[in-house]
């Protein structure tokens, strides 16, 4: 067999460089993977250790040579290539896996996209429909109750009213009860003092008990004192004064002798008429009290029928508007914990439908970061077995790893080391973990102290790093729920200020088109006042032109009808004169010719006077109808002016008011956008901090029970391997294993 070279050829070069590349991943990958970095660093180690495999070979003499034809067939390049082929296996497998996961979370993500968005589109519909629905039944509940409060004071007054008839027709019933009494009594004394009476009626009254006449005095006393009102009237003076002295002197009364003034009758039959008459005017009384006591005995009948039947009215109207009310209340109150419960659904879907939108573009990010993974790890393998598989490559492994070349003899060091090393790579393979891979090929160069150095140092790495994940894992929670905890609240404050500032826009709103209409308004009038000023100017010129002109034409009449008196006054004045002249004796001699006829005025004067001094009455009329249809214009224009002036300053108040109220509510506006900024800041800051916890623990938090195990077992492994060469027994931990 031929010497191998002391350093690797160009071929076994070319293999580590190739497996050196494939193993470079993607930037956007947390962690490389294991697998890839194991086999690789498995395969460059095989392929460097060869020198020294070939310079073992030249050993001192208690090493001794032999053929193994068996160890041909399971020589390392092979055992290699072979796991090559199953992890290309593998890595198919795990594609149509990952495939598969990934059709079926797609069809999650589409399916629960849809329905969560419809869902949330319907509550949002429902929430709206449940606002209206809301307040329609809040303002018919306090309709409700302002008419249930009209039907209890209709109710309540109606019994009162009744409760206050009652009381008077029972006082009206016990004072007819008593008046009754009193008059049947006092009739029927008078009645039996009547009878006593006419029973010595004809004959002499001396004859009359004392104690009779003192019983029918008694009758009348008593009559007359409890019926004194009504006998003021139904008796003479002069019948209470013998009723009186009756009453006074019973026995002694019809003794007397009757005096000048007295009549012959018999004094019994005037107080026999005087009782008969009481008695009839009692009997009288008696019939009126009884004729009225029904007559308000019924008036109290149809009065308590109205007053029940409108109580009862109200009641059931109260009745029914109380149940009213109740359903109202109850259909209210079931809104409002359906509202509370569709938006607590609709805020949970939408938080729901984010996380959804968040894990279903990861898991298409990191659907494709997988797929590119994979293919440069196939590709990769593809490439090793290429190169591991090519006909130089056999040769020059044939020539490497001759078989028939054996290290037979080792020393018992080597023997422990060889024995830990094996447990270490058993642990690697199991792991996964590319530093017990390392730490077992270094086992089999270095010494045993360096190596337990390492392997102290190494567990010592793997607790601190252990310590460190623990805290780091706390810190993640803490910091997840404070950070969903500070959302949540200041996505509460956004909402609230969001409102807010949408209800300072409406009330800005709302003035600035108040305010408008009001100097719309404020403007409108001052162009009426200004016409009214224009039209009162105008109308006030027309109206002294008008005055001039009829006063100037009364004027004139007057004097044209002062010319024609004056004129036919003289001329009546100079008739008459003529007709006296013309009654004078006329000289003796012939008579003169005929001379004038007497000189008579217009027989149309009189009608042109009087039409004149019509005309001049009725221009001082049009006179004055102008003058007060001018003051009741300029009245009514001053009355405009004061009012639509008042009407003004009102407005102006009112703007001056509504201006404060708009300037409060911009200054609370920008206010309250300044913190709406602020919080969407923090939420973003948040949002922010959120995505750097992600990123920063989501690795660790899910994995971190698996890291923690696995972690666990390689120091128990690196324990192991340290207390093997200390002096362990292998059997012992192969038996555990």
């Amino acid at each position: 067999a031929s010497t191998p070279p002391p350093f690797p050829s160009r071929e076994q070069t070319q293999l580590v460089q190739a497996f050196a590349t494939s193993t470079v991943l993607p930037p956007t990958m947390q962690q490389p993977s294991v697998r890839t970095v194991a086999i690789a660093l498995a395969v460059a180690l095989v392929l460097l250790a060869a020198p020294s495999a070939g310079s073992s070979l030249v050993g001192s003499g208690a090493s001794v040579l032999q053929f193994d034809a068996e160890g041909a067939k399971n020589r390392p390049v092979s055992k290699v290539i072979t796991l090559l082929k199953d992890m290309l296996k593998q890595l198919e497998k795990e594609a149509e896996e990952d495939e598969e996961i990934y059709d079926k979370m797609a069809c999650w993500c589409e399916t629960n996209d849809k329905e969560k968005t419809k869902s949330i589109a319907d509550a949002q519909s429902r929430i709206a429909d449940l606002t209206t629905k809301i307040e329609e039944l809040t303002a018919g509940g306090a309709e409700l109750h302002t008419e249930i409060k009209n039907y209890e004071g209709e109710v309540t007054h109606d019994q009162q009213a009744l409760d206050k008839a009652t009381a008077l027709r029972e006082k009206q019933v016990a004072e007819f009860n008593a008046e009754e009494k009193d008059l049947l009594a006092s009739i029927s004394a008078l009645k039996a003092a009547i009878t006593v009476l006419s029973k010595h009626q004809g004959s002499s009254l001396l004859q009359l008990p004392a104690s009779r006449a003192t019983t029918v005095a008694s009758a009348l006393r008593d009559a007359m004192s409890k019926h004194s009102g009504l006998l003021k009237t139904a008796l003479t003076p002069s019948q209470r004064k013998v009723a009186m002295s009756f009453i006074q002197a019973p026995e002694d009364y019809f003794d007397a002798e009757p005096t000048f003034k007295q009549s012959y009758a018999p004094q019994s039959g005037e107080i026999f008429g005087i009782l008969t008459q009481m008695k009839e005017t009692f009997e009288k009384n008696l019939k009126a009290s009884q004729e009225e006591e029904m007559a308000n005995q019924q008036a109290y009948e149809d009065l308590k029928g109205a007053k029940e039947e409108q109580i009862g009215s109200g009641q059931a109207q109260l009745e029914a508007k109380t149940q009213q009310l109740a359903d109202t209340d109850e259909k209210n109150a079931n809104s409002k914990e359906d509202l509370d419960d569709t938006k607590e659904s609709l805020s949970k879907d939408e938080q729901f439908l984010a996380m959804l939108k968040e894990k279903c573009a990861m898991t298409d990010k990191e659907w494709e970061e997988r797929q590119k993974t994979r293919q440069l790890e196939m590709q990769a393998v593809s490439k090793a077995l290429e190169v591991l598989s090519g006909d130089d490559a056999h040769d020059l492994f044939t020539r490497t790893f001759n078989p028939a070349l054996l290290q037979m003899g080792s020393s018992e060091q080597d023997s422990r080391r060889q024995q830990a090393s094996q447990v270490l790579g058993k642990a690697a393979q199991r792991l996964h973990s590319p530093r017990l891979a390392t730490l077992a090929y270094q086992m089999k160069l270095d010494a045993f102290t360096r190596v337990k150095k390492a392997i102290d140092d190494m567990i010592a790495q793997l607790l601190k790093e252990k310590e460190d994940e623990i805290k780091h894992k706390d810190f993640c929670t803490g910091e997840f729920n404070a950070n969903q905890l500070q959302t949540e609240k200041k996505e509460r404050d956004e909402q609230d200020i969001t409102a807010k500032i949408e209800d300072l826009g409406m009330t800005i709103e709302e003035l600035t088109k108040a305010i408008e209409g009001l100097k719309a308004e404020i403007a409108e009038m001052q162009v009426q006042l200004k016409r009214a000023g224009e039209d009162r100017e105008k109308e006030n010129k027309e109206f002294q032109s008008v005055v001039a002109d009829q006063r100037e034409t009364q004027k004139l009449l007057k004097a044209a009808l002062q010319v024609l008196s004056d004129f036919y006054s003289k001329q009546g004045s100079a008739a008459s004169l003529a007709q006296q002249q013309g009654k004078r004796q006329e000289p003796a001699g012939p008579p003169p010719p005929a001379g004038f006829e007497t000189y008579k005025k217009s027989a149309a004067s009189g009608g042109v006077m009087g039409l004149l001094q019509q005309i001049i009455n009725d221009a001082k009329a049009m006179e004055a109808e102008t003058i007060r249809a001018e003051e009741d214009a300029q009245k009514a224009y001053e009355d405009f002016v004061k009012e639509t002036n008042a009407s003004i300053e009102a407005k102006n108040k009112d703007i001056i008011n509504k201006s404060e109220i708009k300037a409060k509510a911009e200054g609370d506006l920008v206010e309250a956008k300044e913190t709406k900024e602020g919080i969407v800041l923090e939420l973003e800051q948040l949002s922010n901090y959120n995505a750097q916890l992600h990123t920063s623990c989501d690795f660790v938090l899910k994995n971190f029970d698996l890291r923690q195990t696995a972690r666990d077992e390689e120091v128990e492994a690196l324990r192991q391997a340290k207390a093997i060469l200390s002096g362990a027994k292998f059997e012992e931990f192969l038996q555990e294993a």
